[in-house]
């Protein structure tokens, strides 16, 4: 349950952080401010106003809706292209915001968030594959499968499908999960690996089984939403794959609540809790949280799953959600970024993990806390 005061306090910190963003400056993207570059069409924001959408389903309050119209509407184009955005350059981040299309469609009926479905999908068309059938994570990662590009592209690939394309390439995302789960699973634990490289030639891979070192807590945040989200957007008339996504997503819920704090929260590397350096991190429990909690919500999971997810939620509230002397709100706990290859430091190690730097107020930890809190009031209601 939510009390008053942190509920006004929760509506207080998404207008404050509202109020000072547009398409061309969101305060909550750190990555594109401290890189001092124009803002792009972006996953980061695509997580962002995916949330304020949630807020709008929940209230029906027009600001949200009028805010995220205004945001994407300034990247699409009348014509369905989207200003910034290349499909050849094959990176699956890119597909993320293009799910809130869909919704845009439906609740404005301009007919460019439809021609921007298909923008978007051509890049479906284009991307890379592995020999077992996965997209490439990105095209500057050859053979490379991370947890993180399936709540990218996954839900987005569903639901065109589904609604779009006669359900064609349904059981393509489908098969997708399927080899993640023989692919990246340990079998010891039942969590995943955040990233897994058929070439074997990264140097974070494994030589035997091609997966990278440590279980980082966001990719497996990034997986549970994927498992919750592309299920919700499936036909029930795909009914062994609609009831294997669920055994999924129990399986590996399972497998995480082995290691909630406590404080509800979890670890930024979340087998690792005593090493030097690891700490309870706000944006993969929070996804971890909107997952167990939209997903029991749905009923693919009891709903004993739906109270750990608030208690990670209220771990989030008691530990990170601060009132700063300026009367300003502020979300912290927050990865800046992770990931694999690149510089040589990016190894996969818990290590790693625990070095990059920890933000306030950045939207890949605000969206998945805005989406968990309209998760507990609908779960109130």
């Amino acid at each position: 349950m939510i009390n008053k005061q942190t509920d006004e306090k929760i509506r207080k910190y998404l207008d404050y952080l509202l109020a000072d963003s547009s398409a061309e400056s969101p305060m909550w993207n750190k990555e594109k401010i401290l890189s001092g570059k124009p803002n792009k069409w972006n996953y980061i924001d695509g997580c962002m106003i995916s949330a304020v959408l949630s807020m709008y389903d929940l209230t029906k309050d027009e600001k949200y809706l009028k805010f995220a119209d205004d945001f994407d509407g300034w990247f699409v184009q009348e014509d369905g292209s989207i200003k910034t955005y290349d499909p050849e350059e094959k990176n699956l981040d890119n597909l993320n915001a293009a799910r809130n299309l869909y919704p845009l469609y439906r609740l404005t009926g301009k007919e460019k968030y439809r021609k921007a479905m298909d923008t978007a999908h051509y890049q479906i068309e284009i991307q890379p594959r592995t020999k077992s059938g996965n997209f490439w994570h990105k095209a500057i990662y050859p053979n490379q499968i991370w947890l993180d590009g399936l709540y990218m592209a996954q839900p987005f690939f569903m639901q065109y499908e589904t609604e779009l394309n006669g359900m064609h390439g349904c059981l393509d995302s489908f098969r997708q999960f399927q080899n993640v789960e023989k692919l990246m699973r340990d079998p010891v634990t039942g969590l995943y690996y955040h990233g897994y490289d058929e070439s074997r030639l990264a140097k974070w891979s494994d030589p035997k089984t091609g997966c990278s070192k440590s279980f980082w807590l966001r990719s497996l945040g990034w997986f549970m939403a994927s498992l919750v989200e592309t299920d919700s957007v499936m036909d029930e008339a795909l009914y062994f794959e609609y009831r294997y996504l669920q055994d999924m997503l129990k399986n590996v819920a399972d497998a995480v609540l082995n290691y909630q704090d406590e404080s509800g929260m979890f670890y930024q590397v979340i087998d690792r809790k005593e090493d030097e350096g690891n700490y309870l991190e706000t944006s993969g429990t929070a996804l971890i949280a909107y997952a167990l909690l939209k997903g029991a919500r749905l009923g693919y999971l009891p709903e004993r799953y739906g109270e750990s997810g608030e208690k990670a939620f209220q771990g989030i509230v008691d530990r990170y959600l601060q009132l700063k002397d300026d009367g300003t709100i502020n979300l912290g706990g927050i990865c800046l970024v992770a990931g694999l290859g690149g510089e040589d430091r990016r190894d996969g190690t818990p290590a790693y993990y625990c070095s990059e730097p920890v933000v306030e107020n950045e939207a890949k930890g605000t969206a998945p806390f805005i989406l968990a809190y309209t998760e507990i009031l609908k779960r109130q209601k």
